[in-house]
C-alpha cells in the first residue's frame, strides 16, 4: 500500500468515527410572485417599496451598513417599533440582501441578540420572480425557542403580503393602524 492510499484510508476511517452534526437551525421561505426581478428588488430597497408590503413605515438605505429598519408599529416609543436599528448588511444588485434581524419586542432577551437573514431574487421568466428567505444565526432554548417560532410564522405571512402586493396591489394599513391605536386607548384607560 502505498502512503496516499494509506492516508486516504485512515482519513476515511477517522471520518466514519465522528458523530454526524445537524445542520444549523434555519427558517426557509420561498415564495414566486408575479413581477419581474427589477421590481420586486425595489420592492425590499426602497423605503415606498416596504411599505407597500412589509409595514406601515420604515428607514430604508440600501447600501452595506445601511439602515434596513422596519417599523411594524410607527407609533411606538424608539426601540419597541419593530426592527429598529437593522442594517444591511450586503447587497448583490437584484438577485441578494442580507440584514442583521432582532426579535420582537415581547422577548427582550432574544431581542438584545441579532440573526441574520439572506433574501434571494431569481427571475422565473420574464414576469415573475422566485424570492427566497433564509434566516438563521438562531440560539437554543427559553426565548430564542419562541422567537424562532413567531418567525417561522412571521415570514411566511410576509412573503404572502408581498405575493398579494403583486398579485392585488400594495397594502392598505389604515386597519392596522386603527388597530393599534384602539389598543394604545385600551392599555392607557386601564391605568
Amino acid at each position: 500500500m502505498t502512503l496516499q492510499r494509506f492516508v486516504g484510508a485512515m482519513l476515511l476511517a477517522g471520518a466514519a468515527l465522528l458523530p454526524a452534526q445537524a445542520a444549523e437551525r434555519a427558517i426557509e421561505k420561498e415564495v414566486v410572485v408575479a413581477a419581474g426581478v427589477d421590481q420586486v428588488w425595489a420592492a425590499w430597497t426602497t423605503r415606498e417599496g416596504i411599505v407597500s408590503f412589509f409595514a406601515p413605515d420604515a428607514r430604508i438605505d440600501a447600501r452595506p451598513g445601511g439602515a434596513f429598519q422596519i417599523y411594524i408599529d410607527p407609533t411606538a416609543p424608539e426601540g419597541s417599533k419593530g426592527a429598529d436599528d437593522m442594517r444591511f448588511l450586503a447587497l448583490q444588485p437584484k438577485s441578494m440582501l442580507s440584514f442583521d434581524w432582532n426579535a420582537p419586542p415581547h422577548l427582550p432577551q432574544a431581542r438584545a441578540q441579532r440573526t441574520v437573514v439572506i433574501v434571494r431574487l431569481a427571475p422565473v421568466g420574464e414576469t415573475q420572480t422566485r424570492v427566497s428567505l433564509h434566516h438563521t444565526g438562531w440560539g437554543d432554548g427559553g426565548e430564542w425557542d419562541q422567537a424562532y417560532a413567531y418567525f417561522d410564522r412571521a415570514w411566511g405571512a410576509v412573503l404572502g403580503n408581498l405575493k398579494k402586493r403583486f398579485d392585488t396591489g400594495p397594502l392598505d394599513w389604515s386597519e392596522w393602524m386603527a388597530m393599534l391605536r384602539k389598543a394604545r386607548e385600551q392599555a392607557a384607560a386601564k391605568k
